[in-house]
């Protein structure tokens, strides 16, 4: 079979824009089914001004969710890049799979954390940490099972990587 040429950074550019559409349609079907469409970007697009300072001037929902789906696929695209690189370096270095794996699972941890104290402390109320745990995931998934697609050496390297040898 012969070998495929992976770009780093479009590869990671699409596991991050099929990351953050499936949150993005995830987090569009709560909000319909809650009854309030384009909440959640509506929220987070109103807290990301305000933490960027920007002037009150047209204060609109559509505003606030153009800006926070801007954000979002360019920050999914920044974490795309970023693990397919992991992925590639992993075919030198198998070892960097399993720290990689145990630094996504305390970045989550303390990611769902932040969640729920926001949920309780601000604005962010109306979204449940359950809610965006499901989105996080649900990204999650889709990120992995497409690298993995791409990569299917990747289940050898993760048994290498996790029994300690660099085959």
């Amino acid at each position: 079979m012969p070998v495929r040429e992976h770009n780093t950074i479009r590869e990671g550019i699409y596991a991050g824009v099929l990351s953050a559409t499936v949150i993005a349609v995830w987090l569009l079907i709560v909000d319909t089914i809650e009854h309030h469409p384009f909440f959640t970007p509506d929220v987070l697009g109103t807290g990301l001004l305000r933490f960027l300072g920007a002037p009150r001037m047209s204060d609109t929902m559509a505003l606030h969710v153009t800006i926070y789906t801007i954000f979002h696929y360019v920050a999914f695209a920044i974490i795309g890049i970023i693990v397919a690189w992991i992925v590639h370096q992993a075919r030198r270095t198998p070892a960097i799979l399993a720290g990689f794996l145990v630094t996504f699972v305390i970045v989550e941890g303390g990611f769902y954390g932040l969640a729920a104290l926001l949920s309780v402390t601000t604005a962010l109320g109306g979204i449940a940490w359950y809610q965006i745990m499901v989105a996080n995931l649900l990204g999650s998934i889709v990120m992995f099972t497409f690298m993995w697609m791409r990569h299917p050496d990747l289940k050898g390297q993760f048994a290498n990587a996790l029994d300690g040898t660099d085959a």
